[in-house]
């Protein structure tokens, strides 16, 4: 928490005090700030933050109230000559050894990629290509600022988003995960279940309003072009100088 809010809030007064201070400032921020949702899309408009919601463990409130502390800390600071916008975004695809992707690649090879628990969770995601694409979109369009969903148009459930991956991959092989293993595998790893288990189904409205267009919009094509990425780059093996 306090590695997110206090150096924003420092960077608020830095600017605030600036005789020439920069044009925009943009912050990240995560679509986690959304509460976990099977029956609806959540954009910047009327997207509902999580926290209540009764089919939520309570320990999934701490990653929520880090978003909306950091969120707040962010437009509390004073920059009247510098545009603000903060990026809820959700998961980056890249075939970079150690992303996300890597990892679960890692577990379609394995034969461990299956359904996640009940498999009905929506997976909100974004090829690296057009993250990168966004965030120059939002540097050139200067009416934009406030929040902004950085995510494909097209979150899908678990079960269809990993039945893509292993597609990609040639594999029909997936062994379910269990909730029970999540808790497990996830102490062990020092992270959070919340991370796989709950349901961001968030979708870039105010993006698609300004007349922005995704290259990667569908997750299956997005993962095919990955995934060839990804064996390009283990079958060059690594660079010499």
């Amino acid at each position: 928490m306090e590695s997110r809010v206090q150096p924003t809030l420092l960077l608020g007064r830095a600017l605030n005090q600036l005789t020439n201070p920069p044009r925009l400032w943009i912050n990240a921020s995560t679509a986690t700030i959304y509460r976990h949702s099977l029956d609806k899309d959540m954009d910047e408009a009327t997207g509902e933050f999580g926290g209540q919601e009764p089919d939520a463990p309570a320990k999934w409130r701490f990653s929520i109230e880090v978003a909306r502390s950091w969120q707040e800390a962010f437009f509390s600071s004073v920059t009247p000559r510098t545009r603000k916008v903060a990026i809820r975004s959700a998961m980056v695809m890249s075939p970079d050894r150690g992303s996300i992707f890597d990892i679960l690649l890692r577990l379609v090879r394995l034969g461990l990629a299956g359904t996640i628990a009940s498999g009905r969770q929506f997976v909100s995601w974004i090829h690296e290509a057009d993250f990168a694409r966004c965030i120059d979109h939002l540097i050139m369009d200067e009416l934009l600022d406030g929040v902004i969903n950085v995510t494909a148009p097209n979150p899908l459930p678990n079960r269809e988003f990993m039945g893509a991956l292993r597609h990609a991959w040639g594999t029909r092989v997936g062994l379910p995960a269990r909730q029970w293993m999540l808790e497990i595998g996830t102490f062990l790893l020092r992270t959070e279940a919340e991370l796989v288990l709950k349901s961001r189904r968030v979708i870039p409205g105010r993006l698609l309003g300004s007349g922005f267009r995704f290259h990667s919009p569908e997750w299956p094509a997005a993962a095919e072009e990955l995934v060839e990425r990804w064996r390009e780059s283990h079958t060059r093996g690594p660079q010499t100088a």
